[in-house]
C-alpha cells in the first residue's frame, strides 16, 4: 500500500499537482528498506517483486538506485530467475545506467525470448503461484509495464505497436477486468501515445508497386480514419514480372499504422489443415442411433437420411488470441437445428459435458456469440485463452446426396493471417 500511495503521488507530481513533499520524503526512507515490512509468509517470488516495485516508485520519485537493483539481480540468480513481473519494475531503473549494461543485456534478451507475437498483437505470461493474489498480479499489468520498459529503453522497437494492440484487444465494454489492469495500462497507453502521438496527423501517405502508383491517402487531424489500398490479382497476374518492391511513403508530420496483406481463393475444393495460428478439427457424430454416422476407410462420411448428428469442431490456440470467429461450413445436405427457434424442436445435449464446449460449468462456454445460418455456423469470441476449445452443434440430414465440405476456420478478424483451417470432408447423404 505504501509503494502503491507513494507511485500515485509521483504520478500526480509529473502530472503538475501539487504533491506536499513532507509526505514523499516520509515514504522514501520505507521503500528503501522495505524488506523488514514484508510479511514472513509471502513468498520468495512475492517479496522480489515488492523489492523490484519499490525501486521503480524510488526512481520515479528521483532516488535511483541501480546498484541495488543489481544485487536484487545476482541474488536471484539472474534475470531469467526473477518473475517477470520483477524484471519489468526494475527494467526502468537500470536501462541507460553506465554500470548496468550486463544486465540491460540480459532483460532485452529474456523479452524477445519470454514474448508471445503474432503478426498484429503481443504479450507476455506470467505467474507467482499461489502468492499473484497478494500482488494484485495480471498478465495485462506485466504487459502495460513492459511496454513502457520499451519505451524507454528500446524507443524503436516493433514490438511496442503490438503490445498496443494487444492491450486493446483486451477491452470489455471499453475497460479492462480490475482497477490495477486499468490504472496500469492507461499509465502506459499515456507514456505511448505522448512519445509517438503527441503530434496531431497531418501527412500524405502514398504506395508504390515496383514502378506503378497503387494510390494514396492524406490523413489530417485525429480521427479513427482507415483507409484501404487494393490491388487486384488479376492486375497483379497481367504486369507482376519477378520480384517487385513495395514501397510506402509518408510525406508530413504524425504517425502511420499500415498493414499489408493478400486476399485469396485456393483452386482446389479438397484442402488440407493449415496451421498459421490456430489447429482446428472437425468431426460428425450419431445423435440417436450409433450406425446413424459412419466413417468410410477413403475418410468419407457416410449419414442416414433423416438422422441428427452432432458436429464437434475442435480449435486450439496455442496462445491468447483477440477477436476470434471460428466458422464451420455446413454441407448442402445438412440444416442446423437452432434451440432458439421453436420449430426446431429439442435439441439434444451434449453426453460429454459442458467441458466439450470450450467452457466448465462456472465459466460457461468460449465464446460469446454464436450464428447458425442456412450454410455455415459461426462461434465469435473477443478473447481466447490458450488451449483446447470445442464447440459443438446438431444438425439434421435433410438432403441425401454426395457433398463436399469446406475445412472449418477461425481466424482472427481483425489480423486474418492468424488464422488455421481443417481439411475438406466428403459427406455423403444416403
Amino acid at each position: 500500500m505504501t509503494a502503491h500511495v507513494a507511485h500515485a503521488l509521483a504520478r500526480a507530481r509529473e502530472k503538475g499537482f501539487d504533491v506536499p513533499a513532507q509526505t514523499l520524503d516520509a515514504a522514501r526512507p520505507y521503500l528503501e528498506d522495505v524488506e523488514r515490512h514484508i510479511p514472513r509468509f509471502y513468498s520468495k517470488e512475492a517479496r522480489q517483486a515488492l523489492v523490484a516495485y519499490s525501486l521503480y516508485v524510488r526512481a520515479r520519485l528521483g532516488d535511483r538506485d541501480v546498484a541495488k537493483a543489481r544485487r536484487l539481480v545476482s541474488d536471484g540468480g539472474g534475470v531469467e530467475r526473477l518473475p517477470l513481473e520483477a524484471v519489468a519494475w526494475i527494467y526502468p531503473v537500470v536501462s541507460g545506467a553506465s554500470d548496468a549494461k550486463q544486465t540491460v543485456t540480459a532483460i532485452r534478451k529474456l523479452i524477445g525470448d519470454r514474448v508471445e507475437e503474432t503478426a498484429g498483437a503481443a504479450h507476455f505470461a506470467s505467474s507467482y503461484g499461489d502468492g499473484g493474489h497478494l500482488l494484485l498480479h495480471s498478465d495485462r499489468r506485466l504487459d502495460a509495464l513492459l511496454l513502457e520498459g520499451l519505451i524507454a529503453d528500446q524507443p524503436r522497437s516493433d514490438l511496442m505497436p503490438k503490445l498496443v494492440e494487444g492491450l486493446l484487444g483486451h477491452r470489455k465494454a471499453g475497460r479492462w477486468e480490475s482497477t490495477q489492469e486499468n490504472c496500469w495500462v492507461l499509465l502506459a497507453l499515456d507514456k505511448y501515445f505522448n512519445t509517438y502521438e503527441k503530434v496531431t496527423p497531418d501527412f500524405l501517405a502514398r504506395v508504390w508497386l515496383g514502378k506503378s502508383y497503387a494510390g494514396d491517402h492524406a490523413f489530417r487531424g485525429r480521427t479513427t480514419e482507415r483507409a484501404d489500398i487494393d490491388v487486384p490479382m488479376s492486375w497483379l497476374a497481367r504486369n507482376a514480372k519477378g520480384t517487385q518492391a513495395l514501397t510506402l511513403v509518408k510525406d508530413g508530420a504524425g504517425r502511420l499504422y499500415y498493414r499489408i496483406g493478400m486476399s485469396y481463393a485456393p483452386t482446389d475444393l479438397p484442402m488440407p489443415p493449415r496451421d498459421n495460428g490456430f489447429t482446428v478439427q472437425r468431426e460428425y457424430e450419431p445423435v440417436d442411433a450409433p450406425k446413424d454416422v459412419q466413417r468410410a476407410p477413403d475418410g468419407s462420411w457416410h449419414i442416414r437420411a433423416g438422422a441428427r448428428v452432432r458436429v464437434r469442431v475442435t480449435m486450439v490456440a496455442p496462445t491468447r488470441r483477440y477477436h476470434v470467429a471460428l466458422v464451420d461450413p455446413l454441407p448442402a445436405g445438412l440444416e442446423p437445428m437452432n434451440p432458439a427457434l421453436k420449430t426446431a424442436g429439442a435439441v439434444p445435449q451434449d453426453r460429454k459435458g459442458p467441458e466439450s464446449r470450450g467452457g466448465t460449468w462456472w465459466w460457461g462456454p468460449w465464446y460469446e456469440h454464436q450464428n447458425l445460418r442456412d450454410e455455415r455456423v459461426e462461434a465469435f469470441a473477443s478473447l481466447v485463452w490458450e488451449g483446447v476449445h470445442e464447440y459443438t452443434y446438431v444438425a439434421r440430414a435433410t438432403t441425401p446426396g454426395s457433398f463436399v465440405v469446406p475445412p472449418p476456420k477461425a481466424e482472427e478478424m481483425y489480423h486474418p493471417e492468424t488464422f488455421g483451417r481443417g481439411a475438406s470432408d466428403q459427406v455423403v447423404v444416403e
